[in-house]
């Protein structure tokens, strides 16, 4: 069963550059196992072949192996955090801030980014990157429409400034949307921008190994100016920061070095 499942993610690799290699291996392959199942296939090289020949099929996959759930304002208190403490250090040295929102999923963070960013200037001059692996959910991102589970940590004033009641739940009003750039992009095995002043990649890492997350900090480090923020999940404390030439400016909040150069 081992071999079939890396003949399979071998065969994925070559079809679209995505390695599953640097995803932790129980855990993408019970996901996939499970999706496999579903679909009737005594086997990942069976698998495989149909997905080769029906698009909706890949699509599906690639869905699945990304992981999708995210809301707005999540862990609200690190919110308040950016907002209070980081955001005002990072404008007092930037009144333009390069942004980027990675893994970006449906929108709701870059879109929660741009409501925070909004209370320190106009909507019009607030620029954020928001990249995702699935293009699919790309798609959906831009649409920005939400249900109410993940619009619960959204204060009632933001509700009602940024969003508008559809008969299928709110949609981010087009002054938001207009501020996030939403790409595709392979964050394994893309390169990076250089000179952001904040950069926010949360709830992702701990579904890589160990040596992708070390490759990963690295380049997050290199795309960030000296004094520039990683903003991670809430399970995802960087253990030796300084390793990456960070230094901690708050929980979950990783400062480059002003000492490092980009």
């Amino acid at each position: 069963m081992n071999a079939d499942y890396h003949l399979f993610i071998n065969q994925v690799k070559r079809k679209t550059g995505i390695d599953l290699a640097l995803y932790k291996e129980a855990q993408m392959k019970r996901r996939l196992e499970s999706l496999r199942d579903k679909r009737g296939f005594g086997s990942f090289e069976l698998y495989y072949q149909a997905m080769s020949k029906d698009q909706s099929l890949f699509n599906e996959f690639l869905e699945r192996m990304t992981i999708n759930v995210s809301e707005f304002y999540r862990n609200k208190k690190r919110w308040e955090v950016l907002e209070e403490k980081i955001l005002p250090r990072l404008l007092k040295e930037n009144t333009r801030l390069k942004l980027w929102s990675a893994a970006c999923s449906t929108g709701e963070e870059p879109y929660t980014l741009a409501m925070v960013m909004a209370s320190f200037m106009p909507l019009s001059h607030i620029s954020i990157l928001a990249t995702d692996l699935d293009k699919e959910i790309l798609k959906r991102a831009k649409i920005g429409l939400y249900t109410d589970r993940s619009l619960k940590e959204v204060p009632k004033d933001v509700l009602s400034s940024h969003f508008m009641k559809e008969p299928m739940g709110y949609k981010v009003v087009d002054e938001v949307k207009r501020t996030v750039n939403f790409k595709h992009q392979n964050l394994l095995s893309d390169t990076f921008a250089s000179q952001y002043d904040l950069i926010i990649c949360r709830n992702v890492m701990i579904y890589f190994t160990e040596e992708a997350k070390h490759e990963l900090y690295q380049k997050f480090s290199n795309a960030l100016r000296p004094g520039g923020v990683l903003f991670v999940g809430s399970t995802e404390q960087i253990f030796h920061a300084e390793k990456y030439g960070f230094e901690t400016e708050d929980t979950f909040f990783y400062k480059k070095k002003e000492e490092t150069s980009s």
